[in-house]
C-alpha cells in the first residue's frame, strides 16, 4: 500500500512544482505567544534535568497535591510564534505557497511573530493584542494554558474597521483555499464570522476551499456550540467546506452531537469522521490522530497511517502541520486518501525537526518513509 501511494505522492509534489509556487492561501484569524515548557522531575545541577515524562504522570502529582499545596519547577525553553493559523501557515509557506494572514500578533506586531511575517506574502494585524500559552510538552502529549480574555476585543465591530482597506476581499478573491482557526477561544467567533460570509464571502466569484479548525470547544457552553455549528453550515454556500480535527476533538465532537466516540483504529475513525460529517451538513470532515488519519466526503472514506515518531522533538503545532499538507493537497485536486498522506508527512517531519518541512526536506522523508528507512 505504501510503495504505491507515496511514490505517487512525491512524483505530484516534483511534476507540479511551478504550479505548487503559484498558490494563493488566506489563513486566520488567531495568533499566540507559546512558551514551550517542561516540567522537571528531577533536577540533577544548574544546567541539566529530568523532565516529567508523561501527561499520566503529571495528572498523578495533581492528584497527590488535592487538599494541600505542591509546588514543581517548570522550564520554559522559548517564546515561539503560535496560535492555529500562524502554524497553519508557517507550515504551508515552508511548502513553497503565497501566504496572506490576517490575525491577532498584536499592534504593534509582537516580535515573536517577526519571523513568520518573513515567510508571508502579507501579514496583516487584527487586534491589540495577541493571545498568550504555556505549552507544557510531554513525551505522549501536551496539555496547554492559554491567557485569552484580551480576545474578547475581536469583534464584527472591529472587522468594520480591518475590512474597510479592502486587503482581505482581495486576498480571498485570489485564495484557493481560506484556513479559518480557532473557534473556541474567541468568545464573538460565531458573529464575526457570520460577518465576514455576508461582507466578504459573499462577493466572491469562485468558490474557495474553506478549511475550519475549531479546537476543541468542550468548554464552551451547549448554546454557543449550536450556534457555531449552524454558522459553520453557512460556509457551505460559499465554497466547499471541510472540518479538520485531532483524535481528542473528535471524540469532543462526537460527544456534542451524541455520536460513538472511538479509538485510533482507521476504520473507526473513517466512520466517525463520516457520522460527523452527516450530522453537520458540511462537504468533508477529517480527523488525525498519533497513528492514523482519516477523512469523510461525499464519495465517501479513506483513511492512511503516519509516519509515527516515537521521540519527537515538537509537538506543539503538528497538527496545524497536518492542516498545512491536507489543504495544499486540496488546492492540487489530490484524492483524499493521498491528501491524508501528504498531511501525514508534513506533521511527520515537523514533529522530528521541530520546524517545518521545506518541499525537498518533505519528498526525502516521503520516498524514506516508502522505502522504510524513516528515522525518529
Amino acid at each position: 500500500m505504501l510503495t504505491t501511494a507515496l511514490p505517487h505522492l512525491a512524483n505530484v509534489l516534483r511534476s507540479r512544482a511551478q504550479e505548487i509556487d503559484q498558490l494563493e492561501v488566506v489563513a486566520g484569524f488567531d495568533g499566540f505567544v507559546d512558551e514551550m515548557t517542561s516540567v522537571v522531575e528531577e533536577r540533577t545541577s544548574l544546567t541539566t534535568f529530568q523532565p516529567v515524562a508523561s501527561l499520566a504522570t503529571m495528572a498523578g502529582y495533581f492528584q497527590a497535591a488535592a487538599g494541600r499545596s505542591a509546588l514543581r519547577e517548570i522550564v520554559i525553553h522559548r517564546r515561539d510564534a503560535g496560535g492555529c493559523a500562524v502554524n497553519l501557515g508557517d507550515g504551508i509557506a515552508a511548502l513553497g505557497v503565497k501566504l496572506d494572514y490576517f490575525g491577532t500578533i498584536g499592534t504593534p506586531r509582537v516580535p515573536a511573530f517577526d519571523a513568520f511575517a518573513g515567510v508571508c506574502r502579507s501579514c496583516t494585524a487584527w487586534g491589540r493584542e495577541p493571545g498568550r500559552t504555556l505549552a507544557l510538552e510531554f513525551t505522549d502529549g501536551k496539555y496547554m494554558l492559554c491567557s485569552v480574555s484580551q480576545l474578547a476585543e475581536f469583534t464584527p465591530e472591529l472587522l468594520d474597521r480591518v475590512l474597510a482597506d479592502g486587503a482581505f476581499l482581495t486576498a480571498c478573491r485570489r485564495a484557493k483555499a481560506i484556513a479559518i482557526t480557532n473557534w473556541t477561544l474567541y468568545p464573538h467567533m460565531t458573529a464575526c464570522w457570520k460577518h465576514l460570509q455576508k461582507q466578504v464571502f459573499s462577493q466572491l466569484d469562485h468558490r474557495p476551499a474553506f478549511f475550519f479548525d475549531l479546537v476543541d470547544p468542550s468548554n464552551r457552553s451547549s448554546d454557543d456550540i449550536r450556534g457555531m455549528l449552524a454558522a459553520l453550515a453557512g460556509f457551505t454556500a460559499h465554497g466547499e467546506t471541510t472540518l479538520g480535527l485531532n483524535g481528542n476533538e473528535g471524540n469532543a465532537m462526537a460527544r456534542i452531537l451524541g455520536l460513538a466516540t472511538c479509538t485510533e483504529d482507521p476504520a473507526a475513525l473513517a466512520t466517525q469522521a463520516a457520522a460527523i460529517r452527516a450530522a453537520l451538513k458540511i462537504d468533508a470532515v477529517v480527523i488525525h490522530g498519533v497513528h492514523q488519519a482519516a477523512v469523510a466526503d461525499a464519495a465517501g472514506t479513506a483513511h492512511a497511517p503516519t509516519p509515527f515518531c516515537a521521540k519527537p522533538k515538537k509537538l506543539t503545532g503538528a497538527g496545524d502541520r497536518f492542516n498545512a499538507g491536507y489543504i495544499l493537497g486540496r488546492c492540487l485536486g489530490l484524492d483524499p486518501r493521498t491528501r491524508l498522506f501528504l498531511g501525514n508527512a508534513t506533521s511527520g517531519l515537523f514533529v522530528r525537526q521541530a520546524r517545518s518541512a521545506s518541499r525537498g526536506e518533505l519528498l526525502a522523508l516521503i520516498e524514506n518513509w516508502a522505502a522504510g528507512t524513516l528515522a525518529d
